[in-house]
């Protein structure tokens, strides 16, 4: 288990989020870690990540364990270890120190949990085994994360009140994770100049990732086929002339993490039809950049990049028409279909867990529109958030072939134009962006998005 350096700033900061959790519940809270999953026998085990509520409040990543909050005081309650357990693993801290250090009331076995959970609120942890021992010891059916009820929906919605906007800590941690991660990308770039396969330079990523004893905050995407949105496959081989595009990010050794993307030349130069999409991709990347700021709607910088990248589209003569017109009928989602990004935290695609509770203002919901429907993201932006803007272009068959797009869409696509940008199957460039009092700070500014920068690099 890793314990900070500095544990007494973390314990301050830990006790500030229960205080602040106490003035929006009037109800005693119980928020499990999980337990890890084994793989195909007991002893093979998935690593174990705790839940990132359960982060949230008590700091350290403990397993099959849970704490109860109520009126600003933790309790933690934990299962003992197996005895077998320090001949595998070595010896774990004292259950008593962890305690002292998460600044816990008080700490008792596990099994002691069920005389203290009356009237208890909760979220539903992912793994079975934790849900199920969720709704033993609170005697009442637990339903999933996005679909919360009662004190369990209140809960929630505080919940989300309390992460939407980062405290010093949490943005301090996120800026290590941002930094590992720009480090990463570099050297994938680096290594894509000799790199045979995928594999490679996805090594040369996570290597330094794994250096700094950090681990991934997602399954990475390191891959040719860029088209394919989280590609998970990396035995392609590398050739002139195709384009690399890589979706990794860190995670500190606290749960906080990062999520950024570049996409480049695998031997180093653009071609001219590359080039032309890049600069479109990245016009939209930059002019939203520019619009974070507080009190600012997320959907209205979405629908920026849907129009830049709509008119940089037409320039090019692929699209054609009125690009308000095209994007009010959502033609450029045939190229640009998911969201402009989501939030950032202890999750990469953070409190997605609970549905739509945290990503989208109270009372709004979801649109069916193809070019609106997988917005993750529709709030006005409040400073301390931290959001990621990372438009896209992507030729995805599956968009292109369908019947029922071509045929609606068959006056506004100039195949024959498209037919030049072949060597163009995905190109996605993302941030991380803070949004401050004054306007925000790219928090991954030190990656290059420049044409000239990354062909130097």
């Amino acid at each position: 288990m890793y314990i900070p350096q500095d544990t007494n700033s973390l314990l301050t900061i830990l006790q500030q989020r229960r205080e602040n959790l106490a003035q929006l519940v009037n109800f005693p809270v119980i928020l499990w870690s999980g337990k890890a999953n084994p793989r195909n026998f007991a002893a093979n085990r998935f690593p174990f990540r705790a839940s990132s509520h359960f982060l949230y409040f008590a700091g350290l990543s403990l397993e099959n364990a849970a704490i109860r909050l109520e009126n600003g005081e933790l309790e933690l309650f934990i299962a003992d270890s197996n005895p077998d357990s320090a001949l595998w693993h070595g010896e774990t801290l004292p259950v008593a120190k962890i305690a002292d250090l998460i600044g816990a009331k008080g700490c008792y076995p596990l099994e002691k949990l069920s005389e203290r959970a009356e009237n208890c609120a909760t979220v539903c942890v992912q793994d079975m085994f934790t849900s199920f021992l969720q709704a033993n010891v609170l005697s009442r059916p637990i339903y999933p994360s996005n679909a919360p009820e009662d004190i369990d929906l209140e809960l929630a919605k505080a919940m989300v009140k309390l992460r939407l906007c980062h405290d010093t800590n949490s943005i301090s941690e996120i800026k290590r994770a941002v930094n590992v991660s720009v480090a990463a990308h570099k050297a994938g770039i680096k290594a894509t100049v000799t790199a045979q396969k995928e594999a490679e330079v996805r090594a040369a990523m996570e290597a330094e990732i794994l250096a700094n004893n950090m681990c991934c905050s997602y399954n990475s995407i390191v891959t040719v086929n860029g088209e394919i949105l989280h590609n998970e496959t990396y035995f392609n081989k590398l050739q002139k002339g195709d384009l690399l595009l890589a979706d990794v990010g860190a995670e500190t050794p606290l749960g906080w993490a990062a999520d950024l993307t570049r996409t480049f030349p695998v031997r180093g130069k653009f071609t001219h039809s590359q080039r032309d999409i890049y600069e479109v991709v990245l016009a939209a990347h930059d002019q939203c950049i520019a619009q974070v700021s507080p009190n600012i709607e997320y959907k209205d910088i979405h629908l920026l990049a849907a129009q830049i990248i709509t008119e940089g589209l037409i320039d090019l003569g692929i699209l054609k028409g009125d690009p308000e017109d095209l994007v009010n009928r959502d033609v450029h989602a045939l190229f640009f279909p998911h969201g402009i990004g989501h939030l950032l935290g202890l999750d990469v695609h953070d409190m997605e867990d609970l549905g739509d509770l945290a990503g989208y203002e109270e009372n709004r919901r979801r649109s069916n529109r193809f070019g609106l429907g997988y917005l993750r993201l529709n709030r006005p932006l409040k400073s301390g958030m931290i959001v990621t803007i990372e438009p896209g272009f992507y030729q995805v068959s599956a968009i292109l072939n369908n019947p029922t797009f071509r045929d609606k869409y068959r006056d506004d696509l100039n195949w024959d134009k498209l037919a030049n940008f072949a060597d163009v199957k995905g190109i996605r460039i993302e941030d991380d962006i803070l949004v401050t009092e004054s306007g925000n700070q790219v928090l991954s500014s030190a990656l290059p998005t420049q044409i000239a920068d990354l062909e130097q690099l």
